[in-house]
């Protein structure tokens, strides 16, 4: 007989749909962001040191407020938390639209929340990740999480898109650089204000039960072990792709090869549609080969792929190369994101996901300095491809060591 409870949790609510609806509108502005970001920072007149030395500190700085948030969200209450990650968008945005000073932009990055990468950064994915495995049935988080992956790729890609080319539009009406660039980040400064008020809608399903214990520090009692394991492995593999955020990839095909921002925004829509289809095909192979075996086995290809960018020898190539590296790179996320959820408890899955996030961004945070030391020299413009590419496949195999053994590397309906 079915369950009528199991039954609603296998439909996707009003607070999933505004979830992910939340997700897109924060992709979007990511990915209009990362194609213009160190573009208006060279134009402010900043040199790529002086740049990496900003997206660093960034990172840091987001790194340290979403400690805090996600490991309280379990007990102030995720919506809150979500909503304060809203406004922490807002007030990163409207310095930056503002100010060219240096100092000032240094302080809007550090306390505020702003994405170099294209990626999320901030409280919002550990929090939503928890707030949708608690009105899910475990067996079909997995599935989710990719859709949910695949709303902010396509989101990241249409963002990237309209950014170059509005950039471009704007130049060739005659709008000065800066002028125009201020014109995307003036948005992103508002889409963190429409954030806060969809959050706002969001009902009192996604919190934790009231009956359910407070975890230890950090949020983290019975699964401290694994997630602090799996938060130390991710590191790393956040580290490796700090050389290449999608803002210094785009910066590096510009300087490389002049490619002008409409056409940079072209190629990351194709890289970022690529990369959310990606996450669909891991749903399947997940299912038949475990989570721990889809996360290792499709991330190594992807790695070389990475590694092979800056060796092409013409752009052709080097889009080729690189798209195709997207079509596979992100089949790991929501098999990684549902196997961190499947080993921790409900009550302490905000601070598990935040944990993890965090060490990824501590991870990403270290990098964007070294890669912007290398770009500024041009013997050495591609080490970041390599670097990043060879630190992945460590991580992977590092991964894949410490537990192949374990019982989600079975069946995804094991979880």
């Amino acid at each position: 007989m079915i369950n009528p409870t199991n039954s609603r949790r296998n439909l996707l609510s009003r607070d999933g749909w505004l979830l992910f609806a939340a997700r897109a509108m924060r992709m979007f502005s990511y990915g209009f962001l990362s194609v213009i970001l160190v573009l208006y920072l060279v134009d402010l007149g900043f040199s790529e040191k002086r740049i990496g030395l900003l997206l660093t500190l960034t990172l840091i700085g987001d790194t340290l407020i979403s400690l805090w948030i996600t490991t309280h969200a379990d007990r102030i209450g995720r919506k809150t938390m979500l909503i304060a990650g809203a406004a922490l968008m807002t007030a990163a945005g409207v310095p930056f639209a503002l100010s060219g000073d240096f100092t000032v932009l240094l302080v809007a990055a550090t306390f505020g929340v702003i994405s170099p990468s294209g990626n999320e950064v901030g409280p919002f994915l550990a929090i939503e990740q928890a707030s949708l495995s608690q009105i899910l049935a475990d067996d079909r988080r997995t599935s989710v999480f990719a859709y949910y992956n695949l709303s902010g790729s396509f989101s990241t890609a249409l963002g990237a898109l309209a950014g170059g080319w509005i950039v471009q539009i704007l130049q060739g009406a005659g709008m000065g650089s800066i002028a125009s660039y201020r014109v995307l980040i003036h948005a992103y400064a508002v889409i963190g204000l429409l954030l806060i008020l969809l959050f706002s809608l969001i009902s009192g399903s996604i919190e934790v039960p009231p009956s359910a214990p407070i975890p230890g520090r950090f949020g983290l009692q019975k699964s401290r072990n694994v997630v602090l394991k799996l938060a130390a492995l991710f590191s790393l593999d956040a580290f490796a792709g700090g050389f290449v955020i999608q803002s210094m990839v785009a910066y590096w095909f510009h300087i490389r090869y002049g490619v002008s921002p409409g056409v940079l925004g072209s190629i990351f829509f194709a890289a970022n549609v690529l990369a959310g289809f990606s996450a669909l095909y891991a749903v399947p192979i997940a299912k038949r080969f475990g989570l721990i075996n889809t996360m290792v086995f499709t991330h190594i290809p992807s790695n070389v792929l990475l590694i092979l960018v800056p060796l092409m020898p013409n752009l052709p190539l080097a889009i080729a190369v690189l798209l195709l590296r997207f079509s596979i790179s992100q089949m790991d996320v929501p098999t990684r994101q549902s196997y961190t959820m499947s080993v921790v408890s409900p009550e302490e899955r905000s601070a598990a996901a935040g944990v993890t996030g965090i060490a990824r961004t501590t991870g990403a945070a270290m990098s964007p300095a070294l890669a912007g030391q290398l770009i500024a020299v041009p013997a050495l413009m591609g080490m970041p491809f390599l670097i990043a590419g060879g630190l992945k496949i460590v991580y992977d195999l590092l991964l894949y060591r410490s537990f192949r053994r374990s019982e989600a590397t079975g069946r995804e309906g094991r979880d």
